[in-house]
């Protein structure tokens, strides 16, 4: 094979991964609504259902079918922006660690670097304390799109009832749809504490996760490649069970924080204080112990490999 046939790192940037990152995004949320609003509502919920099944049931009986996709507007129209952000910027950071065009695989650490990082202009042939600032830089300009996406959606599902009061008398519906709630947001409490509540807990959420997907991704691609083969042309069976991996090690890197954001986001009121992510997070574990941390992590897993398969 001559060196002109070979794909350059960043042949594969630009529009590709975003159109690639926009279908993907859509897909993950069409297949994935159900069991996260089952997931948000374990999270956020510490004594109304016994478990997955029993939430499951309850809606069902209580809101209909439809209940379980509450709140997928919001992120049908912007998870898409945000997969095709971290799909090119993922492909760009991977393509500057690159220093051997020859030879374009990177360590797994490095894989981490670049899941979880970008914008620096150069990164050197070793990971240092510097390089680790620009992790910041990634998990910043992602939750910039995914915190007030997910902040509309969490409020939507955490709405029980179809009518215009639940099935007791607490469970007011106090927003027709992610446009009413994101103007009611901006009315009583403005942009800061209104739509980007939270965004600080998706920051800490998102620099771990998309470590532990990228490395985890390219470790079980590596894995399941046959000896002397590239393992960027697996076969579709072979890439969709590397990804599940991928989704399964986001989570198991994150989890706890993502329980950390949903508390925070379905707040009546905004946190308070700089400290409100850790603050909150001691709060779980001293009122509701650790297992509160991981409440809901089960349909959470099942929905990671299911969206990748």
């Amino acid at each position: 094979m001559t060196k002109s046939s070979t794909p350059s790192p960043s042949s594969n940037n630009g529009w590709h991964d975003f159109v690639a990152g926009s279908f993907a995004g859509m897909a993950q949320v069409a297949i994935g609504q159900p069991l996260d609003t089952i997931k948000v509502r374990l999270q956020i919920e510490n004594s109304r259902f016994k478990g997955p099944m029993d939430c499951f049931f309850q809606t069902l009986k209580n809101e209909g079918f439809f209940a379980l996709y509450k709140g997928m507007a919001s992120p049908l129209v912007g998870i898409g922006a945000v997969n095709a952000l971290l799909f090119a910027t993922y492909s760009r950071f991977k393509s500057i660690q690159t220093i051997d065009p020859s030879n374009n695989q990177l360590s797994l650490s490095k894989i981490a670097i670049a899941g979880a990082g970008a914008g620096k202009p150069y990164i050197s042939k070793h990971i240092c304390a510097n390089e680790l600032i620009y992790l910041w830089v990634k998990g910043v300009v992602n939750s910039i799109l995914a915190s007030p996406v997910e902040l509309l959606k969490i409020k939507m599902q955490a709405q029980y009832g179809s009518v215009k009061t639940g099935p007791t008398a607490k469970d007011v519906l106090l927003y027709k749809g992610p446009i009413d709630c994101a103007q009611k947001l901006l009315q009583e409490h403005g942009i800061r504490n209104g739509l980007f509540r939270g965004f600080w807990a998706t920051v800490f959420r998102e620099i771990p996760g998309y470590a532990g997907f990228y490395s985890g991704f390219e470790f079980a691609k590596r894995k399941l490649t046959l000896y002397g083969s590239n393992p960027d042309n697996l076969p579709p069976s072979r890439l969709m069970a590397a990804g599940a991996f991928g989704g399964v090690c986001y989570w198991l890197c994150c989890y706890p924080l993502d329980v950390v954001k949903s508390k925070i986001q379905n707040q009546t009121n905004p946190p308070k204080g700089s400290f409100y992510v850790f603050n909150t997070l001691a709060s779980i574990y001293r009122n509701e112990g650790w297992k509160a941390l991981t409440r809901g992590i089960t349909p959470t897993l099942i929905n990671a490999t299911a969206q990748k398969i």
